[in-house]
């Protein structure tokens, strides 16, 4: 009988850690991902702009252009996606009972849909004030 218990113990553990492990490797490349386009957004946003910042119009006109329209809704997808599997991986540090392990996935990735959703109707406001 323990041999039974032992062997779905561990097999669980692995399942997880096999899991833990593709979370770890998508909050890398969203990492990666959020240095380069937060790079880019800063430069577009403070460096190239006369004074420093773009006053409302220019945030418009800005946005306005398809290219930068996509890169700003990435931008906001994969913040989103970066923060919750930190909250997350944070959680799982604390080792939580699995149940509560699966609320708590669940919450977040509600979180994360109602977080983009929000972002890009806000996206899709301000390119719309512009046309």
């Amino acid at each position: 009988m323990s041999n039974t218990f032992s062997r779905r113990s561990f097999e669980q553990m692995s399942a997880q850690r096999d899991r833990s492990g593709a979370m770890w490797f998508m909050q890398a490349v969203t990492g990666l991902l959020l240095v380069g386009i937060l790079g880019m957004h800063m430069i577009a946003h403070h460096f190239i702009v006369e004074g420093g910042l773009r006053n409302y119009e220019q945030v418009l006109d800005y946005v306005a252009n398809p290219v930068v329209f996509t890169i700003e809704v990435i931008f906001v997808i994969v913040a989103v996606i970066h923060a919750l599997l930190g909250v997350q991986a944070i959680i799982t540090d604390l080792r939580p009972a699995p149940r509560t392990m699966r609320a708590v996935e669940w919450i977040l990735r509600v979180v994360a849909l109602v977080a983009i959703a929000y972002g890009v109707y806000l996206a899709l406001a301000l390119q719309q004030a512009a046309g």
